[in-house]
């Protein structure tokens, strides 16, 4: 009975010992650090990792030294001017002083959340509606601010804070939707003003540059067409003034038989037309006249007469000289033969061709009529021998 006794015994003072060096022992987390509190005195800071405390009497407190996002609930904010709003926000803390963090506040994510509800409000309520919406960034930064010199007493820091939402209430954003949408009314309308302002702008700019060039292309052609008529007048004087040369220097050898002639030429001519008034320019009586004396019924012996052959080729001419060669009959029949013979050759030469181009004889055919000696081919060594 007294074994059993001491055995028992032993096995409790085992235990007990087990149980004693287990509430000696802390394990730190690396993102941790733990306050150790002696019978209600605090001693020292335990860093990451295995720590010996004394046994049964003390206490390990841990704090996370992580970044910790802290969520602001979300709260109705009248702005300056007294447009309800609703709005929320997330704050980023971490701690830095754990001893602080514990011992100056009774819990410091809890005071760091009112803390920042509370300077939302204040800071919202200082600014007007629009001023809260587009200047974000300058409200994150102040309450930032504000809020990292309260809780720096607490041994924690705020990273950033910021707004996450900001949500007029119902009446309010009907009336901001009915502004917003009066002011792109309003852009539209001047944006359309000026695109009409410009495209009459253009229009006309357009229709001054299309006069311009209509009155500088109606000036170029009107002194292209100046121009033209004076080459064309100029043209025509000389033209006149040619004439006029040649018919004085024709009409020099002229007598006055020939004007005859030429006179009753153009009586012929104005009688072939179809008008039923003629105006003869020059004295018809005159005329007649004159061709009564060159026909040898007038009264007058003319001055010069031709009687003989010779007379008229003094006057004119050889008769040879005048008429040219007149070939006779063998001479007609000579140049037929020739042009029989040559018609002759040309059938031949036709037939030849013929007769060559169906025989495969191309080559040979344009060789003669080039009268190109074709390549003498060298016969191989072998083959000579």
């Amino acid at each position: 009975m007294e074994i059993a006794t001491i055995i028992g015994l032993v096995i409790l003072i085992i235990f007990a010992i087990i149980f004693i060096l287990m509430t000696s022992v802390r394990i730190i987390q690396p993102y941790e650090q733990g306050l150790l509190v002696v019978l209600g005195n605090f001693k020292r800071i335990l860093n990451p990792g295995f720590n010996m405390v004394p046994p049964l009497i003390s206490e390990v407190i841990k704090l996370d030294l992580r970044t910790q996002v802290m969520d602001v609930p979300r709260q109705e904010v009248i702005t300056k001017d007294n447009s309800p709003t609703n709005v929320d926000a997330i704050i980023y803390i971490k701690v830095i002083d754990p001893k602080k963090a514990f011992f100056e506040v009774d819990n410091y994510a809890r005071a760091t959340i009112y803390l920042g509800q509370t300077t939302l409000r204040s800071l919202i309520g200082n600014m007007e509606l629009d001023e809260v919406l587009y200047s974000r960034e300058t409200i994150n930064d102040h309450m930032r601010d504000i809020l990292d010199k309260a809780t720096d007493q607490w041994g924690v820091k705020v990273e950033a804070v910021e707004i996450r939402e900001v949500d007029p209430v119902g009446p309010v954003k009907a009336a901001m939707e009915e502004q917003t949408s009066a002011e792109r009314r309003r852009r539209a309308a001047i944006l359309t003003a000026d695109g009409e302002k410009r495209s009459a702008i253009l229009v006309a700019e357009g229709d001054k540059r299309s006069r311009i060039l209509q009155a500088e292309g109606l000036r170029q052609s009107k002194i292209l067409e100046a121009e033209g008529q004076r080459m064309a007048t100029i043209l025509e004087g000389q033209g006149e003034a040619q004439k006029l040369r040649i018919l004085s220097m024709g009409a020099l050898p002229l007598d006055h038989k020939a004007l005859t002639v030429l006179s009753l030429n153009a009586l012929k001519d104005m009688a072939d037309g179809q008008a039923t008034k003629i105006i003869f320019p020059f004295e018809v009586t005159r005329l007649m006249e004159g061709a009564a004396n060159y026909l040898g019924v007038s009264q007058k012996t003319p001055e010069h007469t031709v009687s003989s052959l010779a007379d008229m080729e003094t006057m004119v001419g050889k008769v040879d000289d005048v008429l040219g060669d007149i070939p006779n009959a063998s001479v007609l029949k000579a140049e037929l033969k020739n042009i029989e013979q040559e018609m002759e050759k040309e059938a031949r030469s036709t037939e030849q061709l013929a007769a060559d181009l169906q025989k495969g004889r191309k080559d040979t055919f344009i060789e003669k009529e080039l009268k190109v000696k074709p390549p003498v081919k060298k016969v191989p060594k072998a083959a000579q021998k």
